[in-house]
C-alpha cells in the first residue's frame, strides 16, 4: 500500500475521531444499529492506519495534534463502553435465561414422551 503523507494521516485520525463522536451519540441515544454501522466505519478507518507502513514521521506540532486526537478517541471509546457494557450484560442475561427456559422445556418434553 502507498504510504500516507502527514496531512492524510492526520485527516484519517480526525475522521476516526468524528466517527467515534457519532458512535458516542448513537450509544447515548440507544441507536444500536447505527452504533454497529459506525463501528464498522471506524474499523475501516483504523485499518487504513494499520496498513500504512511505516506511518510518516510527524513534526512536533502534528505529533502533538495526533496525540490530542488519540486521547479524545480513547475518551469517546471509554464513554461508549460505559454505556454499552451494562446493556450487553443485560442482553447476555436475557439470552441465558431464554436458553435455560428452552433447556427446561426440552427436558419436560422428553419426560412427557416417555
Amino acid at each position: 500500500m502507498k504510504s500516507m503523507d502527514n496531512a492524510h494521516t492526520i485527516m484519517t485520525y480526525k475522521a476516526i475521531l468524528a466517527t467515534t463522536g457519532k458512535m458516542l451519540t448513537a450509544a447515548q441515544n440507544k441507536k444500536w444499529d447505527e452504533l454497529i454501522s459506525l463501528e464498522q466505519e471506524c474499523r475501516q478507518l483504523t485499518g487504513m492506519l494499520i496498513m500504512e507502513d511505516p506511518e510518516p514521521i510527524l513534526d512536533n506540532e502534528l505529533l502533538q495534534n495526533k496525540i490530542r486526537i488519540i486521547h479524545q478517541i480513547l475518551d469517546d471509546d471509554a464513554q461508549i463502553r460505559a454505556i454499552t457494557e451494562p446493556w450487553m450484560m443485560r442482553l447476555q442475561d436475557i439470552l441465558s435465561a431464554n436458553g435455560r427456559t428452552r433447556n427446561l422445556q426440552q427436558a419436560y418434553q422428553t419426560i412427557d414422551n416417555i
